[in-house]
């Protein structure tokens, strides 16, 4: 049996360009100093010997392994679309992605652990629900970058788009088509939803709408959506405001009509309003205006065509790879909060509103 060729070495290759070892090691590693026909020989020459660099053996002897960790929820559209950004942000700058999921049986402190295990040089946590203390203890012996929620955790870099902006933008959406009573569709219990419900609160507010402020309890998937929509189609005797809990969410079962227009924490809660309200007969957007947050895939589709809000998903990505790479290759020791502008998207889950209807039966009637 013939044996196999041995593989092509940096030094062949300095050897078949003319040139030193160190001026090789320069091109191929797209360093500055070599000259241009330096480099045109030295490409050259590991082309035609097809050299292909040992990378983990480079690695091995910098002891770097150029791996930057990501937590994500795989439900979470996205967070998919994030996810293929971010890599290639990394591709750009030389590291790669190591994914550790989090699932209905997997948590985050879990897939923290198993990036850490990987030896990842950076962790990049896409909408973090550790608490701000977890945060900052995790950062005291690693480079943490919370993507897309706000915090205030000690060594913490944090990239995110100003999702109360991105909330009034909806409501000032809505009051622009001639909605005034506007429903907010919580989300699950945690800084990003918090900090959504407060954009919400201070858009009707600052557009003279503080009395119709509704907040129905509601969470991050499709399922919750339904639900919300259940609550929100159901009749019910109105017996004035109640004093809702402690974190500002206030009592849904007070409303004899239905909102004319409905802002929904995520796009996957959307769908889920979108599907029961379809299903009880009631049109959107003739009846009820929806919109959603994230500007999802799922948004985009032809068959949903979701109104929302997006949060410049690449731009996102390419800022947290940037903030973390600054750690690692330039050394920077301060913590930055880089807050990214949210656009709305408008599509065909809104429209103008309608005449005043009454609700009967949970359908908008004239």
């Amino acid at each position: 049996m013939p044996s196999r060729p041995a593989r092509p070495r940096l030094e062949d290759v300095a050897s078949r360009a003319g040139v030193s070892t160190a001026s090789a090691s320069l091109v191929l590693r797209g360093r500055p100093g070599p000259g241009a026909a330096t480099r045109e020989a030295v490409l050259d020459a590991a082309r035609e010997l097809g050299y292909r660099a040992d990378r983990t053996a480079s690695l091995l002897a910098r002891r770097r392994t150029q791996l930057l960790g990501v937590t994500m929820d795989v439900r979470s559209t996205f967070h998919a679309e994030l996810l293929e950004d971010l890599q290639a942000a990394a591709d750009e700058r030389g590291y790669d992605i190591v994914v550790s999921p989090l699932t209905r049986t997997r948590d985050e402190r879990r897939a923290v652990e198993s990036l850490l295990d990987f030896r990842c040089e950076a962790l990049l946590l896409l909408g973090p629900r550790l608490p701000d203390a977890e945060l900052a203890a995790l950062a005291e012996e690693h480079h943490v970058v919370a993507i897309g929620r706000r915090a205030q955790a000690a060594g913490v870099d944090v990239v995110r788009a100003a999702d109360d902006v991105g909330v009034g933008l909806a409501v000032e959406h809505l009051v622009g088509l001639g909605h005034r009573d506007i429903a907010f569709v919580d989300g699950p219990r945690g800084p990003i939803a918090t900090l959504r419900r407060q954009g919400y609160r201070s858009a009707m507010k600052r557009l003279g709408l503080a009395d119709s402020v509704h907040v129905v309890d509601g969470g991050g998937d499709e399922e919750s959506g339904t639900r919300a929509a259940a609550t929100i189609l159901a009749p019910q005797p109105s017996k004035g405001r109640k004093p809702g809990p402690a974190d500002g969410r206030e009592a849904t079962r007070d409303r004899v009509r239905m909102p004319s227009a409905l802002v929904a924490f995520n796009d996957r809660a959307a769908l889920g309003l979108l599907d029961r309200l379809r299903r009880e007969g009631v049109d959107v957007p003739r009846d009820v205006s929806v919109v959603g947050y994230d500007d999802s895939l799922i948004a985009r589709l032809a068959t949903v065509d979701l109104t929302s809000v997006s949060q410049i998903h690449e731009a996102m990505a390419t800022a947290a790879v940037e903030a973390a790479t600054q750690r690692l290759d330039d050394g920077r020791t301060e913590s930055v909060e880089l807050v990214l502008e949210p656009q709305l998207v408008v599509r065909g889950t809104t429209a103008p509103r309608g005449d005043a209807t009454t609700r009967r039966g949970g359908i908008r009637e004239p």
